[in-house]
């Protein structure tokens, strides 16, 4: 079957049938579809590129965020699995820049679900990109979810992704075992994931 010019795969169209019933009904099960296609694959292509397993987790909900954030500008000349990885990468390749971080591969690629392969050149040491800018657009995102969390909830993430403390940080910060920090922001996120599966609309 055929888009414009394009020929796409089933699972393409598929996906495309899913965005137009989460942007014209905002249906948050096809949200929630859409996330559970992917949210696995985006993981691990940040993982590749990041090398950390809590920054690229806070990552891969930031790409999901933005992706349906904007998911009503989407067009549909190419796969939305191509869309978002773009999106994730550029996401995380603002993050490397601004820790200053030297771990990812020069060249990352992954294959769309046309079987062809996306290759998505990383380093690029002439762009200096606005940190500050980068900074505020994140609070911003997220901001949104933690006036949806529980009050429990809400100093952990405030402290995770605005102070941007590591798990030790916070443990010391907050005077909590390790072990509790990890078990509450691991379900700060999967509430935060929720939140962006099913209130995308007023993020």
């Amino acid at each position: 079957m055929e888009l414009g010019n394009k020929q796409f795969s089933a699972k393409a169209l598929e996906d495309f049938k899913l965005i137009d019933r989460a942007v014209q009904h905002e249906d948050q099960q096809a949200y929630g579809d859409l996330m559970k296609r992917y949210r696995k694959p985006v993981y691990h292509m940040i993982l590749k590129m990041i090398r950390n397993v809590d920054d690229a987790e806070d990552l891969t909900i930031e790409a999901f965020a933005k992706a349906f954030k904007n998911l009503h500008k989407f067009k549909k000349d190419y796969t939305f699995s191509t869309w978002l990885f773009r999106i994730a990468t550029n996401n995380s390749i603002d993050f490397i820049r601004k820790k200053k971080l030297d771990t990812m591969s020069i060249d990352s690629t992954f294959k769309d679900d046309n079987g062809d392969t996306v290759s998505i050149d990383v380093r690029d040491n002439n762009l200096n990109p606005q940190e500050e800018a980068i900074k505020s657009q994140k609070i911003e995102l997220v901001q949104n979810f933690v006036t949806k969390l529980p009050p429990k909830y809400q100093r952990l993430v405030k402290l995770r992704y605005f102070d941007e403390l590591s798990y030790d940080e916070i443990a010391k910060t907050l005077d909590a075992p390790l072990g509790t920090v990890k078990a509450q922001l691991h379900r700060a996120r999967e509430l935060m994931y929720d939140i962006v599966k099913g209130k995308e609309q007023h993020i």
